[in-house]
């Protein structure tokens, strides 16, 4: 299970900083020759790391982090149109996917002291 959640976890985040790349890049940038909203997939590399390696730490503070991604990608399904509003929700959904991740492998992995 806990293998599982970091799976999932680790191919969330990476996923979604490919979403981000490739959506501010080229699929469907505010200005058609790129925005600097690319810079957004940035934050992203913070967690990175420690998430692939299974740091318990990162997965707590990472799971409050996903939310601002979360919020844009809720902001953006609603107010944008077409490609955009459906990259969008991808970005929603993978939020959503290592947001339980995230929580779940924290919950299974601390230690309990009674």
């Amino acid at each position: 299970m806990i293998r599982a959640l970091r799976l999932g976890a680790g191919s969330s985040l990476v996923a979604l900083i490919m979403l981000c790349l490739a959506w501010e890049g080229w699929l469907a940038p505010l200005k058609p020759q790129g925005s600097l909203l690319i810079l957004k997939t940035l934050p992203l590399l913070l967690p990175l790391f420690g998430i692939l390696k299974g740091k318990r730490y990162t997965y707590q503070w990472a799971s409050m982090f996903i939310l601002v991604y979360f919020t844009e990608g809720v902001v953006r399904a609603w107010a944008d149109q077409g490609v955009s509003a459906r990259l969008a929700l991808i970005e929603v959904t993978l939020t959503v996917i290592f947001f339980i991740c995230a929580i779940f492998y924290a919950r299974l992995t601390r230690t309990t002291t009674h």
